[in-house]
């Protein structure tokens, strides 16, 4: 039944407390003395006090058992001071968080990276990383282009390291070099060690691929369109990473194109794999730095782009300017 005096009140809710009020309320609680808080933080005493009774009216509660000789905290005021101090540190460190927002090069920043780009051009990232950015948390992923693009989409990324063109809206591209593809073969294949090979040598030859996914697989099947190759002719495809892909062609079992940033690392060890070059203009790929357009990092990320282009002069790449 109604009451006939109408609804209950509902119980008046507690006003907002501002930080110099909750900061007063520390000092005091810390120091149990007025004048020795408002020293600690550089406020006037009449200030201090006014900011914790203004506290407590907001709160509706008594913090503070005053007398002519000292301070005490009541038992709501020893419960409050805890969650005083954890409002008050959780501001600072935001405040920190801010500051180092703010400030370049700093905090964590998630590379993502292609698996035939990140064994040849990382030491030279983390070199860069290492001498000019000691601030910065580098955390790298090695992942394939389309889970790097999602990544990126999602913002579980910040940026990439990856062959290009892309094509996909919303991401921003910063050209760092061109290389060169060679030809692998086994030693005695007809062209080991050529300089000069022509692209219609790819019509006919037998090609070992990495598996699909993999932005190096589409990039060499497009050269091999290039050169005359018709779609559907015989390519092998059983290697997951370049490193299997270059021994199945010592064992003879075909041929394989690689981009020439990975040719030391790959063939060095085998005596029995060899190189060819292709003549000019020689198919090459493009890799380059990508983040979503507009990001908050990307002046950022231009001036790494620009420090990384310097870092990589002395591979063998063709280094591009930023407006290439």
């Amino acid at each position: 039944m109604a009451s006939p005096y109408g609804p209950p009140h509902a119980p008046q809710r507690a006003k907002q407390p501002s930080l110099s009020q909750l900061r007063a309320f520390v000092a005091v609680a810390e120091h149990l003395h007025f004048r020795d808080a408002a020293a600690a933080i550089g406020m006037s005493q009449p200030a201090l006090s006014g900011a914790v009774s203004a506290l407590e009216e907001a709160l509706g509660v008594q913090l503070l058992e005053r007398t002519t000789r000292k301070v005490l905290l009541s038992p709501a005021g020893e419960r409050l001071a805890a969650r005083a101090r954890a409002v008050l540190d959780a501001v600072a460190e935001l405040m920190d968080e801010a500051e180092g927002a703010r400030a370049p090069f700093t905090g964590a920043l998630r590379l993502g990276v292609i698996p035939t780009v990140a064994p040849y051009l990382l030491p030279a990232v983390l070199r860069l990383v290492h001498r000019r950015y000691p601030e910065l948390d580098l955390q790298v992923h090695e992942e394939q282009t389309s889970s790097l693009l999602e990544g990126l989409a999602a913002g579980r990324l910040d940026l990439l390291l990856l062959a290009v063109p892309l094509g996909v809206p919303g991401v921003a591209e910063l050209p760092l070099f061109d290389e060169d593809f060679v030809l692998v073969t086994a030693q005695g294949h007809p062209l080991a060690g050529r300089d000069d090979i022509p692209r219609e040598a790819l019509k006919e030859l037998r090609l070992l691929l990495l598996d699909e996914g993999h932005c190096l697989r589409d990039q060499a099947l497009d050269v091999c369109r290039e050169a005359g190759r018709e779609d559907g002719a015989e390519v092998t495809t059983t290697a997951a990473g370049l490193s299997t892909l270059v021994q199945l062609v010592a064992g003879g079992l075909g041929v394989t194109l690689l981009p020439r940033t990975a040719v030391t690392v790959e063939t060095a060890r085998n005596p029995a794999l060899c190189t060819g070059s292709f003549a000019a203009p020689a198919p090459s790929r493009r890799v380059a730095l990508a983040t979503r357009a507009g990001a908050a990092r990307q002046s950022e990320f231009e001036e790494l782009a620009g420090a990384l282009r310097e870092e990589l002069e002395t591979l063998p790449v063709r280094v591009l300017g930023p407006d290439a």
